[in-house]
C-alpha cells in the first residue's frame, strides 16, 4: 500500500520517536506500560530511551502480542499492511481498512489497548508502529499475500474485470483466509492443442506468483481488489463470540459437585492404602508404569485414566513421593496420614487447589512425544510450564459468567478464548479447554458447565472459604445403614466416620455413588475377626446401625464364621499354634502341604514352628484354616501391614507465582522503576551543560570536593549510583549536607530528601543553570 502521508521521522530515529512518545507519557502510563510488558522493567531501565530500545526488540513484542485479541491484533496487521513502521497513518485511514463494518470509535478503542503497550503511538492523524511488529505477525497479515513488483491499485481492479468465470473463481478463493494455494499445475504446461487451466492462465499473466513447485501466491493488490472496498481485511470480528448458558441454579451445581467431591476423596483414599502397602515402582525414564496404573484401577474399580489422574493429584498435594532409595517407588508422605485425618471438604480443597496449580498436562496421557515414546502419568513429558495459567484461562472464563449459569458445549468456550488470545495456548488450546473442563468435573470444581462456589473461591486464591462453602454443600453424614436379605449393606448417603470405618472392616464395597452398596462374605467376617471384633459386637453393630430388620442368614454367617475362626492359636516361638481340641492339630500335623512350617508337637494341644508368626498365619489360611494371632497376653494381634510412608516435599510447586513471571517487580518496585526513568530523562536533558564530569567510578576525594562545592553554591548534581538491589539508576539531587560517606540533598524526582552514600555513586557532574 502506498503511504498515506509523508514520513516525518526516517527510520534512523524511529526508536527516538518513540522515546519522545514515552517521555510525554505521565507515570500513570509508563506504570502501566511495565504492568502490561514486565519483561521491560528489569534491569530497571535508565531513560525514556533505554526502555524505547527495549519496547522494540522483537522477543518483547512477540510477548506484548501474546494477549492481544483477535479484533486488536487484525488492527495491528492492518498498520503493517498500511506501512505505519515506515509513515504515518491517520486513524480513518486505518478504520477505511478495516471495513465498512468497523467505525472509528472501535479503531480508537483497540489502539488505546496498543498504546498502552508501546506497540503503538502518535496521534489520531500521526499513527506509527513498532518496526518489530512486522517481524511478529503471521507470513501473509491479513490473509493477503506479498505485493506483485509494478502493480497499481488501478490495475489490479483493471485486471480483475478482465477476468472470466473459472479465473475469478480461483482468484476468489485465495483472496479469502489464505493467499497461498498447492497445486500441479505449477511446473506444467499446456499441450499443444489443450486449452490452459484458469492457473496456468493467471501466472502466464502474472496474476499469481509462483513460491516454489507446488505453490502460488495471489498478490496483495489482486487480493484487495477481489476483496473490495468493503471489506479489505476480510470478514472482522470485532466481537467475541457469545456463549449460550444454561440455568441451573448454583445450589444445585454446588449439589452435583458434592457427589464427585465425595467419590474423589474416597478413591484417593483407597489409593492411598493400596500405595502405602505396595508401591509401585518408579520407571528409569520417571513415572510410573503402565501395569501399576491397570492394577490400581483394578483395585479401585476405576477407569485407567482416572487412576492415572489420580495419581497425578497425590503426588501434586504432596501425599505421594518418591523414596530416596536406589531403586525409588511412590510412597504416600507422613502429609497424607493429615489429609487423611481432615473433613472431606478440606480433603477436596487441598487436592482441588492443587490441581489448579499443576505445571502439567495429564490431558496428555497416552498421548507420544516428539520422538514417539508413549506419555505416561507422573512423566516429565507432561509437564507444561504454562498449563496453569491455560487452566485459570478456561475457569476465569466460567467465574465471569452469572452464578447458577453453565456453558452448553466446550466448543464455546474455546472460542471465545481462541478471539480473546489467538496466540495463547498453541497447538493444544482447544485440547486444553476440554481437559479442563474435564478435569474439573473429576475434581468437583465444575458442574453443569458452571462453576461451583468451592471453585470459585479457589480462584480467588482463598482455601479456606473454598471448603467451607463446598462443606456446606455436603449432604449431613448419616448414622444408620440398610442390610439387606442377600447380605448386602446400603448406605443411603455419606457415612460417619466412624460408622464408614466399621462397614470397611466387616464389608466390602460392591458399588459406590451417592448411595454405597456393601457386600458382607464370609472373608469380610473373618477381616473383621482378626482386627479384633468380636461376634458380639458384630452383632450390635447391625442391631444398633440397621434400620432394618437383620437378616437371619447375616446372624448364621456371623455365627459360624466366629465360631471357627481362632480355633487355632498362634504365637510366636519364633511361633506357635496351639488349640483346645487335639484332633484339629493332629490333622494339621499330618497335611503334607503344610511340612514346609516345621511344626513340631510340645504339647497335646500345642504346636510350634521356626517361622514367623505372620507366615505361619498366612500359609495356615491358605490352607483353609482360620487361625488368630495371639499376642503375649493372650489377645488378638492384628497381622494387617502398616503402612509405609516417607516425608516427601510438600505440595507440588505450592501457590502460583506472580502472573506476569517469576522475578518481575511488584507495583512499588515499578513505582521505583518510573521514578528513575523519569530522573535519567532530567538527567540526560541538563547532562550537556555540566562542569567537570568524570570518568568511570569517581576517586573519593574528588567526589567530596565535586559535591560539597554544589552544596556550598546551591548547584545541583546529576549522579550515577547503584542502589541496595545492585541496580544502576540515575537521579538530579540538589545537595544540602555532605559528611560521615553520606550525601544528603534533595531527590527533584521524587520530591523528598534522600541519602546517598558515597561509596555507591559511579559517576558525578554538576548541573549548570
Amino acid at each position: 500500500m502506498p503511504p498515506n502521508s509523508a514520513s516525518q521521522d526516517p527510520p534512523a530515529h524511529h526508536a527516538e520517536s518513540l522515546a519522545r512518545a514515552l517521555r510525554a507519557s505521565d507515570d500513570e502510563q509508563l506504570l502501566e506500560l511495565l504492568r502490561l510488558r514486565p519483561d521491560l522493567a528489569t534491569p530497571p531501565p535508565t531513560d525514556a530511551a533505554v526502555l524505547a530500545n527495549r519496547a522494540m526488540a522483537r522477543a518483547s513484542v512477540a510477548r506484548a502480542c501474546e494477549d492481544l485479541d483477535s479484533f486488536t491484533l487484525t488492527a495491528l496487521e492492518a498498520l503493517v499492511l498500511l506501512d505505519a513502521d515506515e509513515h504515518e497513518v491517520t486513524v480513518r485511514r486505518l478504520a477505511e481498512f478495516l471495513g465498512q463494518d468497523v467505525t472509528e470509535q472501535q479503531v480508537i478503542s483497540r489502539l488505546e489497548v496498543l498504546r498502552a503497550r508501546a506497540l503503538v503511538w502518535g496521534g489520531q492523524d500521526s499513527l506509527r508502529m513498532v518496526s518489530t511488529v512486522r517481524e511478529t505477525t503471521r507470513a501473509q497479515p491479513g490473509g493477503l499475500g506479498a505485493p506483485a513488483a509494478d502493480l497499481s491499485e488501478q490495475r489490479a481492479h483493471e485486471l480483475l474485470g478482465e477476468l472470466d468465470d473459472e479465473e475469478r473463481r480461483v482468484v476468489d478463493k485465495l483472496a479469502g483466509a489464505s493467499p497461498l494455494g498447492r497445486t500441479g499445475e505449477v511446473r506444467r504446461d499446456a499441450k499443444r492443442g489443450e486449452r490452459p487451466t484458469p492457473i496456468q492462465r493467471l501466472l502466464d499473466r502474472g496474476l499469481l506468483l509462483r513460491r516454489d513447485e507446488e505453490t502460488v501466491e495471489l498478490p496483495r493488490q489482486l487480493g484487495l481488489a477481489a476483496r473490495g472496498p468493503q471489506h479489505p481485511m476480510g470478514e472482522v470480528e470485532t466481537a467475541e463470540p457469545t456463549l449460550e448458558l444454561t440455568e441451573h441454579g448454583q445450589e444445585r451445581i454446588d449439589g452435583a459437585a458434592s457427589g464427585e467431591l465425595l467419590e474423589l476423596n474416597r478413591h484417593v483414599e483407597l489409593l492411598l492404602d493400596s500405595w502405602g502397602q505396595d508401591p509401585p515402582d518408579v520407571l528409569r525414564s520417571g513415572g510410573i508404569a503402565v501395569r501399576d496404573v491397570r492394577r490400581t484401577a483394578k483395585e479401585l474399580n476405576i477407569t485407567e485414566s482416572r487412576a492415572a489422574l489420580l495419581a497425578e493429584l497425590v503426588v501434586a498435594a504432596g501425599l505421594v513421593d518418591t523414596s530416596g532409595e536406589e531403586d525409588p517407588q511412590w510412597v504416600p508422605t507422613v502429609r497424607a496420614d493429615t489429609w487423611l485425618a481432615c473433613s472431606p471438604e478440606q480433603r477436596w480443597s487441598a487436592l482441588a487447589a492443587s490441581w489448579l496449580d499443576l505445571p502439567r498436562l495429564p490431558g496428555l496421557m497416552g498421548a507420544r512425544d516428539e520422538r514417539g515414546r508413549l506419555l505416561g502419568p507422573l512423566s516429565e513429558g507432561l509437564r507444561r510450564p504454562n498449563a496453569a495459567g491455560e487452566r485459570r484461562r478456561v475457569l476465569e472464563l466460567l467465574d465471569e459468567q452469572p452464578s447458577g449459569h453453565g456453558v452448553r458445549r466446550d466448543a464455546d468456550v474455546a472460542a471465545v478464548l481462541a478471539w480473546r488470545a489467538p496466540r495463547r495456548g498453541g497447538s493444544l488450546r482447544d485440547e486444553t479447554v476440554h481437559w479442563t473442563l474435564s478435569e474439573g468435573i473429576t475434581l468437583g470444581v465444575v458442574a453443569a458447565g458452571g462453576l461451583t462456589s468451592g471453585g470459585r473461591a479457589l480462584l480467588a486464591g482463598d482455601e479456606n472459604a473454598a471448603s467451607e462453602v463446598m462443606g456446606r454443600a455436603i449432604p449431613d453424614p448419616v448414622d444408620h445403614v440398610l442390610v439387606q436379605a442377600d447380605l448386602t449393606i446400603v448406605a443411603p448417603g455419606r457415612l460417619e466416620p466412624e460408622l464408614a470405618g466399621e462397614m470397611g472392616l466387616v464389608a466390602d464395597v460392591e458399588s459406590a455413588g451417592s448411595a454405597t452398596v456393601y457386600r458382607i462374605s464370609e472373608a469380610s467376617v473373618r477381616r473383621a475377626l482378626d482386627a479384633g471384633r468380636s461376634s458380639e459386637q458384630l452383632h450390635e453393630l447391625f442391631r444398633t446401625r440397621s434400620r432394618t430388620p437383620i437378616p437371619q442368614g447375616l446372624s448364621y454367617l456371623i455365627d459360624d464364621t466366629a465360631r471357627r475362626h481362632g480355633r487355632l492359636r498362634a504365637g510366636t516361638a519364633s511361633s506357635f499354634l496351639r488349640c483346645e481340641d487335639p484332633v484339629v492339630l493332629t490333622e494339621v500335623l499330618g497335611r503334607s502341604d503344610l511340612g514346609g512350617l516345621a511344626l513340631r508337637r510340645i504339647a497335646p494341644t500345642v504346636l510350634i514352628s521356626p517361622l514367623p508368626l505372620e507366615e505361619l498365619v498366612d500359609e495356615l489360611r491358605a490352607a483353609g484354616y482360620s487361625p488368630v494371632a495371639e499376642g503375649t497376653d493372650g489377645g488378638v494381634l492384628d497381622l494387617r501391614p502398616s503402612a509405609r510412608r516417607i516425608r516427601g516435599r510438600g505440595r507440588y510447586g505450592g501457590r502460583p507465582a506472580d502472573p506476569s513471571g517469576p522475578g518481575h517487580p511488584n507495583e512499588q518496585q515499578l513505582a521505583e522503576r518510573v521514578r528513575t526513568l523519569r530522573a535519567g530523562d532530567q538527567a540526560a536533558n541538563v547532562r550537556g551543560n555540566t562542569l567537570a564530569p568524570e570518568k568511570g567510578r569517581p576517586s573519593a576525594n574528588a567526589t567530596l570536593e565535586l559535591l560539597r562545592d554544589a552544596a556550598r553554591n546551591g548547584r545541583s548534581v546529576w549522579l550515577g549510583f547503584v542502589d541496595t538491589q545492585g541496580g544502576s539508576t540515575q537521579r538530579i539531587v540538589q545537595p544540602v549536607s555532605v559528611g560521615s560517606g553520606v550525601l544528603q540533598g534533595f531527590d527533584t524526582s521524587r520530591e523528598e530528601l534522600g541519602n546517598f552514600p558515597l561509596h555507591r555513586i559511579t559517576s558525578v557532574a554538576v548541573v549548570e543553570g
